[in-house]
């Protein structure tokens, strides 16, 4: 007959294990020190022969009472099962062995198989998809950074396949938050890129990124909008009256005065600069094309920076990090700044080559002087071929005379 919870609540220990069988393979083994334990006798052939073999599904328990329906999937987990349980345990350990496969090998190659996915984690998938870009080390640097500061956090020791869109809208909405939309939206796609590598690497079935990549509203910035005479002297203003750390205010300056990258000015070092001759090269590791690249010095820059040195001199960078002096400044000082100013979200400080490019331009200086300044490269191939020329001396008249505009355009009342 089969078996009744009555009887196997009821079964009491024996000197020597016994057997309370259900019928069809199942049986509850009752051992000496009370355990009762669920299994499952099977016939499985090799082709010439059938060998018999012995299943265990689990242990024998009574449900609490209240148990809620994820506190029974874990109890099941744990290898603790009911009648009723067992029973379905039976009916699937059985249709393996009807094709032909032993169910104590498969559940050790699931295990096998959890194991290995809970060890593909976000975070090791995300640096092998680093690691596999054909970036700069500068560039991929920069981008661990960010998955370090934003995602990271949220979602490094997660599996993989454990990750689901609302972890992901948590991440997005995170960074939003804490670091703006342009960085949501560099994580969105940074994310984006690592499942679709480990979809193709099969380690993942689905991109939980696609199902909220609109969840956000879109980044309105207006990075590259020209700012007009009378915004930039309105901005030069409210920074100048920040009441913030020196070396920003002076790293922004240099920004404006230069035309440089945001990072070109923050990183850079007093052995770049030859203040005497009024010269600022960057190394080639520090461009973005990588090519060195010589910018003219006004005269309003030589003399912040000389005054500068008294300053931070002693340290490499010109602009040192305000906790780790050994360290640059990073470009969100000058987000942060800009938020306290009230211009986050209508400027940003790349927008600072676009306004100057348009304004240089409107002034009637030449196309490839002020290419040059911004360290363009030629794009036609026979130009650039033929056309060596750094145009350095006119370049030292043109931003002198930017430079002259800036103080004139920051002094005009708004």
């Amino acid at each position: 007959m089969p078996l009744t919870d009555t009887a196997c609540r009821t079964a009491k220990p024996k000197e020597k294990p016994y057997k309370l069988t259900d019928g069809n393979g199942l049986y509850l083994e009752v051992k000496p020190n009370g355990v009762k334990a669920w299994r499952y006798r099977f016939e499985l052939s090799d082709g010439a022969t059938k060998k018999e073999s012995v299943f265990a599904i689990g242990d024998y328990v009574i449900a609490p009472k209240g148990e809620m329906p994820e506190q029974a999937e874990e109890r099941r987990k744990g290898r603790r099962f009911t009648l009723s349980e067992a029973r379905e345990e039976r009916v699937r350990a059985r249709s393996l062995v009807i094709q032909g496969i032993n169910p104590a090998h498969h559940r050790q190659q699931e295990r096998v198989k959890r194991d290995y996915e809970k060890a593909i984690t976000f975070e090791a998938v995300a640096k092998e998809w680093l690691a596999l870009k054909d970036w700069e080390d500068i560039t991929k640097s920069k981008r661990l950074k960010m998955l370090e500061r934003v995602v990271f956090p949220r979602i490094g020791d997660l599996p993989m396949k454990a990750i689901t869109p609302v972890n992901i809208l948590d991440v997005l909405r995170g960074a939003a938050q804490e670091n703006g939309p342009s960085v949501a939206a560099e994580a969105k796609r940074t994310m984006s890129g690592v499942f679709e590598l480990a979809i193709s690497t099969l380690r993942t079935t689905s991109d939980p990124v696609y199902p909220v990549r609109k969840a956000l509203p879109a980044n309105k910035t207006q990075h590259k909008r020209p700012l007009s005479v009378k915004e930039i002297g309105q901005l030069l203003r409210d920074v100048e009256s920040h009441g913030g750390r020196h070396e920003t205010l002076c790293a922004f300056r240099l920004m404006w005065m230069t035309l440089c990258r945001p990072s070109e000015a923050v990183e850079a070092q007093w052995s770049e600069f030859n203040l005497d001759k009024a010269l600022w090269k960057i190394p080639a590791e520090r461009m973005k094309k990588r090519k060195a690249h010589t910018n003219p010095l006004p005269l309003q820059a030589v003399e912040m920076l000389r005054g500068l040195h008294l300053i931070t001199g002693k340290y490499a960078h010109v602009f040192p990090h305000r906790d780790v002096r050994t360290r640059p400044m990073v470009s969100a000082s000058f987000r942060q700044m800009l938020n306290v100013l009230g211009w986050g979200g209508k400027y940003s400080p790349h927008a600072t080559r676009t306004t100057g490019s348009t304004r240089l331009n409107e002034m009637g200086y030449s196309a490839d002087w002020i290419e040059r300044q911004l360290a363009h490269t030629e794009q036609n191939a026979v130009r650039r071929t033929y056309n060596h020329a750094e145009y350095l001396d006119d370049r030292a008249i043109m931003m002198q005379r930017w430079a002259d505009m800036l103080d004139s355009w920051k002094k005009e009342s708004a």
